[in-house]
């Protein structure tokens, strides 16, 4: 196909497609004549993983370099891949709360604690040090306590994720689950945290549970009893 096509194929601008053809993300296309190229499947996959990483992911032109540098790798292994995949998609908040360095302590001793095969220094340990620091630093401090409860739920989530994008062989594909499943991943669980947190709290706090109907099922019949409904209690702390 000709560069033209390869656009309207992709929806990417042909001066956007010239433009990462110089950078060296996308390989040029195959010459038919002094004056044309020829582009192929290859390319249309490769695009779809650059506008991936950068609309999706929000990685710069650099940080795109980078993860596709590992994706041509020769023989790289799918870890080492999907790693610079991750690593370049984590970001590590801005400042440097005053208890960082014990928070820091305490984000070691939670990987060594679990066993899990990551780096103390990790991008992710980083910004979960700064997070937990803030915590103290709010005199929010006992947060530390539910850690292992995190842990061990992340794990699960983690479980999933992989059985995910282990459904893609094509390693480019798999680099793209990652960063598309990870952003919006990330979206999906924050809302699904806040729907469990409207739950439990209503069913803790509003006296759900105690003679009220059950969810699913009978909400009607609460109201007309003069009972709240669960589905629109929404503390305010949450």
């Amino acid at each position: 196909m000709r560069i033209g096509e390869l656009g309207r194929e992709t929806g990417v601008a042909v001066p956007t497609i010239k433009f990462y053809v110089r950078e060296g993300l996308l390989p040029a296309g195959r010459l038919t004549s002094p004056n044309q190229a020829s582009y192929d499947e290859s390319h249309v996959r490769r695009l779809r993983l650059i506008r991936g990483l950068i609309d999706v992911g929000g990685l710069s032109v650099a940080a795109v370099r980078e993860v596709l540098a590992a994706v041509d790798t020769p023989g790289g292994a799918v870890h080492k891949v999907l790693g610079a995949a991750h690593d370049a998609i984590t970001p590590v908040p801005p400042g440097r709360p005053e208890g960082l360095p014990q928070a820091r302590r305490t984000v070691a001793e939670l990987i060594r604690r679990r066993g899990w095969l990551a780096e103390e220094d990790h991008p992710a340990a980083e910004a979960m040090a700064v997070a937990l620091a803030a915590f103290q630093d709010l005199g929010q401090g006992a947060f530390v306590e539910v850690l292992d409860d995190y842990a061990e739920a992340c794990e699960r989530i983690a479980d999933a994720d992989l059985a995910y994008v282990g459904r893609h062989a094509d390693v480019e594909e798999l680099v793209e689950s990652v960063v598309v499943g990870t952003v919006l991943g990330d979206a999906v669980l924050t809302a699904l945290r806040r729907l469990a947190h409207v739950d439990r709290s209503a069913r803790r706090y509003e006296g759900y549970g105690e003679g009220r109907p059950a969810a699913g099922g009978g909400a009607d019949e609460g109201m007309e009893k003069g009972g709240a409904d669960p589905s629109r209690v929404v503390p305010p702390s949450v």
